[in-house]
């Protein structure tokens, strides 16, 4: 594995991060009447147009940074403990920097989700000044194609420069399903991230369509290969994959719509990207008694979802609480969704 130079520095920062994430955890298993993670959008805009994607468009303005701060206050009200910037392409909001140290202001975990197209590392050192703990990218394949351009090739060399400037916390998400072409360049893409120093998770996505197929023989292997490479940390939480693979439904407690929730960028909480329209509620008005409420709906769409941050989080209360209410949520045709 490349040695990662200012290892004593970056040691310090991430021993800083894992006591906050420790003291997070204790507090989500304490109380449940609080978010545990929640997804801001800033910026609906994407520089890219992958053919599965259905969060961007290519014509949202910004959301202004005073609107974005208000709502983060807002979350932190509700005693969110993380907060994911995702798009559409976060970075392409003039204002990023500020919301993330406006983030930090609070006792929030600040995340982010992004293609990586337009990180420099000019770009990592202003997100490590800002206070940025964790950053995500989904790598499709190993070349792009007609599919995604979200490519091995054209992100390494961005890849090479977080190992050597980044000192938040680098996810690299490969993927398997969904018209990727070879199956194998998840392999390919998950090890590059281990070289490199990073963490690495494997998700299954859908079509253009927005559907998901259980895996084929060769997908399955594959994914099953990447699985033994992850780390203890994250693939423990992952177990649902194996049935999403396969083409079963998991029986689980998604806690959307309070332990984790969506908030669009006309800042509405949704259950997550994929059920947006549910419950579109004004952050606003957002209440302790909404959460309290989510936390006991069955959501109809639940056996067959594949969003991982919602399956991981819900995870914390699996044990406990049983949903007794049922949710008004129609189930869609086609309802399954994508992995992150």
């Amino acid at each position: 594995m490349r040695k990662r130079p200012n290892s004593l520095h970056r040691n310090l920062v991430a021993a800083r991060r894992r006591v906050r994430e420790l003291a997070m955890i204790g507090r989500a298993l304490a109380s449940t009447d609080h978010p545990v993670m929640a997804h801001i959008i800033p910026m609906r805009q994407c520089n890219l147009s992958c053919k599965y994607c259905n969060e961007y468009d290519k014509v949202s303005k910004p959301v202004p940074l005073e609107t974005i701060k208000r709502r983060i206050d807002l979350l932190a009200k509700l005693g969110t403990n993380i907060v994911t910037i995702s798009g559409g392409e976060p970075l392409l909001h003039p204002d990023l920097d500020e919301i993330i140290r406006h983030m930090r202001k609070h006792p929030i975990i600040a995340g982010m989700i992004t293609n990586g197209y337009l990180l420099t590392a000019d770009r990592i050192k202003r997100l490590n000044n800002a206070g940025l703990d964790h950053l995500q990218i989904s790598i499709d394949n190993v070349n792009p194609d007609d599919v995604s351009k979200k490519s091995l090739k054209v992100l390494d060399k961005k890849l090479q420069l977080l190992s050597e400037h980044a000192d938040f916390h680098v996810n690299i998400n490969s993927v398997v399903g969904g018209g990727v072409k070879d199956p194998h360049d998840a392999l390919v893409v998950s090890r590059r991230a281990l070289q490199l120093g990073f963490t690495s998770t494997v998700g299954i996505i859908h079509d253009g369509e927005g559907q998901l197929q259980p895996l084929n023989e060769e997908e399955r292997a594959v994914f099953l290969k990447i699985k033994t490479l992850e780390k203890k940390s994250y693939s423990r939480f992952n177990h649902f994959q194996n049935n999403i693979a396969h083409g079963k439904p998991n029986e689980w407690r998604c806690r959307a719509g309070a332990r984790y929730i969506y908030i669009c960028e006309d800042g509405l909480v949704h259950y997550c990207s994929q059920q947006r329209g549910y419950p579109a509620v004004p952050l606003e008005q957002y209440t302790t008694a909404d959460v309290k409420r989510e936390f006991l709906t069955e959501k109809s769409c639940a056996p067959h979802c594949t969003i991982s941050c919602v399956h991981q989080i819900s995870y914390i209360d699996h044990w406990r609480a049983p949903q007794s209410i049922t949710s008004a949520q129609p189930v869609p045709e086609n309802e399954l969704v994508q992995i992150e």
